[in-house]
Parts: structure tokens; C-alpha cells; sequence
């Protein structure tokens, strides 16, 4: 039997959204162990001069607790 935890994280990238979420799982992973799944639950970017300035991600990182 699995049992998995969900918790919230955001993220941000100079680079891309795919680089946010890389970030995101690289920090994560330093404290968390067993990461399973990375679900992206919102996209936005700041904007600065009609450029964008900086991509932000917010997502539920599932790990598991226990596994038999």
C-alpha cells in the first residue's frame, strides 16, 4: 500500500515556465524525497516594458510517505 502526500509550491524562472518547474522540483527534492508527480495548477508571467520579466508557477508536488 502507497500512501501520498500533496503540498503547494511555487516557482519562478528567468528562462521558461519548463525552467519554473524544474526549480520548483529541484528545491523540493532537497527536503523531499520520493517525488511522484509535479501537477501545475497555474501559469502567469510578469511583464516589464511589454517584455516578459519572469515566469511563475504554482504546483502540488505528490511524494510518497509509505510504501510497502
Amino acid at each position: 500500500m502507497s500512501v501520498l502526500k500533496v503540498i503547494e509550491i511555487l516557482g519562478n524562472s528567468k528562462v521558461s515556465f519548463e525552467d519554473a518547474v524544474q526549480n520548483v522540483i529541484n528545491e523540493a527534492s532537497k527536503s523531499v524525497k520520493n517525488i511522484k508527480s509535479v501537477y501545475l495548477k497555474d501559469m502567469q508571467v510578469t511583464v516589464n516594458d511589454n517584455k516578459i520579466k519572469e515566469y511563475r508557477v504554482n504546483t502540488k508536488v505528490t511524494f510518497g510517505i509509505l510504501d510497502d
